[in-house]
């Protein structure tokens, strides 16, 4: 891998070399998908959704980099509502799905063959379809043949790493619509007021040493990342943030939620990418390979996104997961693990894991372009024989 060089992310010119894209404005621009996303969804008529009624369960087709829309579906149904949910988009429609549940297909280009696929299977059974992205696509097309809802998305917005939030937002106000979920117009406006918060602080020309993403990059750039989540948001924002490691930084990293992984992440705090060549008795290791225990052998990082830090008027699992992340966290600094925790401020579970989602998603991208990486693009992938087209 190329070095890192953090002054490419201070110089514009260099800067620009390496990312044409520009995938940096295209990830500040997320607070002005929320808002966009909300108009165009108010101009469609969310209340054909599921005929205006609460299906029996939801079933969501996503591929790609658009499977952050299921996951963060599930953060918000399984929590706060009855309504069973499963998502998969790239083998056949699950059988139970009839003529009571919800099919939510999601392609920013709308061609994606799982989706679209699963969204016409859906409409022969008698299933209620939603499609969301492009209009005058073959997902279009789908949802028109089964008398479902389409809910446009701008085919410009760029790649679905870059529009999460475009195709989040209206998965959330259409399932909002007919009642499975209850997510306000005003939770999301306060969602795109923190991910423009988040842009400004992260913005190109804040210099690395006040940029928290930039920063974040730097750190990154030393270790090999294992990225946990605190309780369920963290645990979205650690799968997002591994797959935009790979995808974005080229850097290999596993993730995982708290308090579920921490007996495999704590085992490896005492394996060979963990510590720093030590002994036991915190003397030099005489046995120690000078290969795999240099000062240039890859090391473990742990990647902590937590919450808050619960007060006396929390409730108690929360404080139980706070004090489990605390003693992972402790585990790993007295391993010699390097420990990067990003604590979200208060707010509705959305407004956390945008938090969370924007300061990795910038710091990943920086990452690309301090190692000399496009980030938009990685050689190889369009070259791919996959089973199906990922969007």
């Amino acid at each position: 891998m190329s070095p890192f060089d953090e002054s490419v992310l201070d110089d514009e010119a260099r800067r620009r070399a390496v990312d044409p894209s520009d995938m940096l404005r295209a990830l500040a621009g997320a607070g002005a998908q929320v808002r966009r996303a909300i108009t165009v969804s108010q101009e469609c008529d969310l209340g054909r959704v599921a005929g205006g009624e609460r299906p029996r369960a939801i079933h969501v087709a996503t591929v790609g980099g658009s499977e952050g829309v299921a996951a963060v579906l599930d953060l918000l149904v399984s929590h706060r509502s009855p309504v069973l949910l499963t998502a998969d988009g790239s083998g056949p429609l699950p059988g139970w799905v009839g003529a009571l549940d919800l099919v939510v297909a999601v392609s920013l280009s709308g061609r994606a063959e799982g989706p679209v696929r699963q969204a016409r299977e859906a409409a022969r059974r008698g299933a209620h379809v939603l499609t969301i992205g492009a209009p005058d696509s073959p997902l279009a097309s789908a949802a028109a043949e089964a008398r479902g809802v389409h809910l446009p998305i701008d085919p410009g917005t760029g790649h679905s790493r870059t529009a999460l939030w475009s195709l989040v937002v209206p998965a959330l106000l259409a399932t909002s619509a007919c009642g499975v979920i209850d997510v306000p117009t005003g939770v999301l406006l306060r969602v795109a007021d923190r991910l423009d918060e988040q842009a400004e602080a992260f913005r190109p020309d804040a210099e690395y040493f006040v940029n928290p993403a930039k920063s974040l990059a730097t750190d990154l750039s030393e270790v090999t990342p294992v990225v946990l989540g605190d309780g369920p948001v963290g645990g979205v924002a650690a799968r997002r943030t591994s797959a935009m490691l790979a995808r974005t930084s080229r850097v290999p990293s596993t993730w995982g939620r708290l308090p579920d992984a921490a007996s495999q992440v704590v085992a490896c705090l005492s394996g060979p990418l963990a510590g720093s060549g030590t002994a036991p008795d915190g003397g030099r290791d005489i046995f120690a390979d000078p290969y795999l225990d240099g000062p240039s052998a890859p090391r473990l990082g742990l990647v902590l996104l937590r919450d808050p830090v619960p007060t006396s008027e929390s409730d108690p699992t929360e404080v139980e997961r706070h004090n489990t992340a605390q003693s992972v966290a402790d585990r790993a600094e007295a391993a010699g693990v390097r420990v990067l925790e990003q604590f979200a401020r208060p707010g509705h579970d959305l407004e956390r894991l945008a938090e969370h989602i924007a300061l990795t998603d910038f710091a990943s991208t920086y990452l690309a372009i301090g190692h000399g990486f496009d980030p938009a693009r990685a050689p190889g992938i369009d070259e791919l024989h996959l089973p199906r087209k990922a969007n």
